[in-house]
C-alpha cells in the first residue's frame, strides 16, 4: 500500500513534535525512519497508526485521502503498528493474544485461528507455541507474535517503531528476514529507528527526521557519514576511555555466590579499583542483573561478602539495606528508566525534590527549580521543569537519570545504559561516565552491545549458563571472542583463572 503523509503538523504545549512533515512510503519496500531521540519519529508514526491525532495535515493510502483518529481507525484502513513494548496482556495465552481485534465477540472461532496463527509462523519461521502464555515469551517473541496479529488483521503496512532495541541478534535476523518477505509480497514497511547500521542492512530508503522536521530523504545504500550529518548537522566524535585505573580498591568480595529462585552463580574474589570500568557481557537473564542488584544493595548475596571502601578502611556491606548503600556513594541505574528508575507521571522539577529532600517541613520550590533548570541545562535534557518524565524520549529520560545522581560516587553501576539512544545521546552518555571516572568513580555495566563493552571496559565479566568468568583484560579481547564466550565457551578461562588470583585474564 502507499502511504502519503501531506504536511503534518503536531504540538504537545509549547514543543512542535511535528512540524509541516511530508513523507512518502511507496507499496513493495521498506522505509527507514531515521532521527536522534525526541526528533519527532514516533509522533510522526502514532499519528499515521492512529494513537495520537494530528493538529493539521492529510493523510493518503492509495491516493485516498483517509480519517484516521483511533488505532482501530488505521486497522481498517490497513494500517499497524508494533509497538517498542508490543501492546499484549502477559497472563493470557499466545492464542488468546493472537485473536484479539477480531470481529465475532463472544463467538470466535477459535479452532480457524489457531489454523491461521500455525500458517503464518510457519510462513515466516516463528517457532511460537499457541499455549505458552505472554509472559514467559522474550521481547523478541512477542514482536513475533503481533507482527503475525496485525497481518491477520489485514493490515498492508506495517510500522515497527525501534524494534531492535532489547533483542537477540537470531531474532533479530529473524524479523528482517519477515520484514523482506512482506515486501516482496507487496506489502509497505515503515522502520522507525535511530540505529544506521539497521537502517542500511534492511532499508530501501531512508527519511531523516531532525526537531520535528524532515531534513532529507535518499535511496539505500548512501554514505554512513551523510546520514550522521543528516541527523545531527555535524559530525560525531566518539570518547576515548583513558587509562584511569588507580591502586585504591572501590569494591570487594570474598567469596560471593549471588543468585534467586532459578540460578546461582559463583563469582569468588574480585577487587574493582577506583575509575575503572568493568563491563558484564552475557544473554539476558544470565546473571548480569543479580550481580548488579546485590553491588547496589537491592538483593543480598547467597554466601560471601561485599566490601567497600570508607575514609576508615574496608566496610562489609554484605547485610545492609539499599540506603545505606546509597549513603556509601553507590549509585545505579537500571534498565527499564519509566519502571524501575523514574516516575512518569512526576516532573523533571519533582524528582529533584525526591532526590534532595528540603532540609525543612515544606518544598522550597524556587531552590528546587533552580537545580531543576540548573541540570536541565548542564545535561542538555530537552524539556522543562515542569514536563512530566514520561514525555519525554528515551534518550532525555536516560540524561534526567544521570542528572540525578549524585556527583560525588565511588562506584556506579548501570544496566544498558545506551539501550534505545541514538549516537549522540549514546556518545554523551560516555563522556558523562569517563568524566566521572577521571575523579575516581570505578563503574560495572551490563551492557548486549558487544561493542560497546569492548569500546569502554578496562576488564570484563561474561555471564554464561549459570557460570561467571573470572574479569578478562579488554587489551587482547575482541568482540568475536567475546560472543563465543557468551555462547558458552568458558574452558579457556577456567584453565589460567587459578594462576591470576588478583582476578584478571587476559587472552
Amino acid at each position: 500500500m502507499n502511504v502519503q503523509l501531506q504536511h503534518i503538523n503536531k504540538h504537545f504545549g509549547a514543543v512542535q513534535a511535528n512540524q509541516d512533515v511530508s513523507f512518502t512510503v511507496r507499496a513493495g519496500t521498506i522505509h527507514g525512519l531515521l532521527g536522534e531521540n525526541g526528533a519527532g519519529k514516533s509522533t510522526l508514526v502514532k499519528v499515521l497508526s492512529g494513537y495520537i491525532t494530528r493538529d493539521s495535515g492529510t493523510i493518503l493510502l492509495d491516493g485516498l485521502s483517509a480519517e484516521v483518529k483511533t488505532p482501530a481507525d488505521a486497522i481498517h484502513a490497513g494500517v499497524g503498528m508494533l509497538h517498542q513494548d508490543p501492546l499484549d496482556f502477559p497472563p493470557m495465552t499466545v492464542l488468546d493474544n493472537f485473536m484479539i481485534g477480531r470481529a465475532g465477540g463472544a463467538f470466535l472461532n477459535s479452532r480457524a485461528a489457531a489454523r491461521e496463527f500455525k500458517m503464518l509462523s510457519s510462513r515466516f519461521k516463528f517457532s511460537l507455541d499457541a499455549n505458552e502464555t505472554i509472559g514467559t515469551l522474550t521481547m523478541g517473541e512477542r514482536q513475533q507474535l503481533e507482527i503475525i496479529r496485525l497481518l491477520s488483521l489485514g493490515v498492508r503496512t506495517l510500522i515497527l517503531d525501534e524494534p531492535t532495541t532489547g533483542i537477540s541478534a537470531s531474532q533479530k535476523a529473524a524479523l528482517f528476514a519477515a520484514l523482506k518477505v512482506l515486501a516482496a509480497q507487496g506489502r509497505s514497511v515503515i522502520f522507525v529507528s535511530h540505529k544506521l547500521e539497521d537502517v542500511e542492512e534492511l532499508c530501501d530508503e531512508v527519511t531523516v527526521m531532525r526537531a520535528g522536521r524532515v531534513v532529507g530523504n535518499m535511496p539505500i545504500p548512501c554514505p554512513t557519514s551523510k546520514l550522521v550529518n543528516l541527523m545531527f548537522g555535524r559530525e560525531l566524535a566518539t570518547p576515548v576511555k583513558p587509562a584511569t585505573c588507580r591502586e585504591d580498591v572501590t569494591l570487594g568480595t570474598e567469596g560471593l555466590v549471588i543468585g534467586n529462585n532459578r540460578l546461582s552463580i559463583a563469582i569468588g574474589d574480585l577487587s574493582v579499583h577506583g575509575g575503572e570500568v568493568i563491563g558484564l557481557a552475557g544473554l539476558e537473564g544470565s546473571g548480569q542483573s543479580i550481580f548488579l542488584l546485590t553491588c547496589a544493595g537491592v538483593m543480598h548475596p547467597i554466601a560471601g561478602r561485599l566490601l567497600f571502601s570508607s575514609p576508615h578502611g574496608q566496610v562489609d556491606m554484605t547485610t545492609k539495606p539499599y540506603h545505606r548503600f546509597q549513603r556509601a556513594g553507590i549509585g545505579y541505574l537500571p534498565a527499564d528508566r519509566l519502571r524501575e528508575g523514574l516516575i512518569g507521571g512526576l516532573t523533571i522539577q519533582e524528582h529533584v525534590v525526591l532526590r534532595t529532600p528540603s532540609p525543612g517541613l515544606f518544598v522550597d520550590r524556587k531552590r528546587t527549580h533552580a537545580v531543576a533548570d540548573g541540570a536541565i541545562k548542564a545535561y542538555n535534557i530537552h524539556g522543562h521543569t515542569d514536563t512530566p518524565v514520561g514525555q519525554l524520549s528515551g534518550g532525555n529520560q536516560q540524561r534526567t537519570q544521570l542528572a540525578l545522581l549524585p556527583q560525588a560516587l565511588s562506584l556506579v553501576l548501570l544496566e544498558h545504559p545506551t539501550r534505545g539512544l541514538d549516537i549522540e545521546s549514546t556518545v554523551w552518555v560516555w563522556q558523562q561516565l569517563i568524566s566521572r571516572c577521571r575523579t575516581g568513580s570505578a563503574i560495572i555495566f551490563a551492557s548486549s552491545d558487544l561493542d560497546e563493552i569492548v569500546q569502554y571496559s578496562d576488564r570484563v565479566i561474561v555471564f554464561s549458563g549459570g557460570r561467571a568468568s573470572v574479569p578478562i583484560s579488554i587489551a587482547d579481547l575482541t568482540a568475536s571472542r567475546l560472543g563465543e564466550m557468551i555462547g558458552g565457551n568458558l574452558e579457556t578461562i577456567s584453565k589460567v583463572a587459578s594462576e591470576h588470583p588478583n582476578g584478571s585474564v587476559k587472552l
